[in-house]
């Protein structure tokens, strides 16, 4: 989260990405630096995923991704 918030800073653009699991743990981080990033949550978990499955993933959080990108 601190390189997004850099990022921003910066005026460049970003989006995070992260599964489910950590959507509590990214709200307690980004009020403690004073950021409310944006984010795209997908399944959890990631680790022992077939390709096939990470690309379903992926296919699923673009459209998302590429929203939140544009809007930021």
């Amino acid at each position: 989260m601190h390189d997004i918030a850099d990022l921003e800073r910066r005026g460049i653009p970003a989006v995070f990405v992260a599964t489910v699991q950590f959507i509590d743990g990214a709200e307690v981080q980004g009020k403690a630096l004073g950021f409310d990033p944006a984010a795209v949550w997908v399944e959890h978990p990631i680790q022992d995923r077939t390709d096939d499955e990470m690309v379903s993933i992926a296919d699923k959080a673009f459209d998302e991704l590429i929203e939140q990108l544009v809007a930021a």
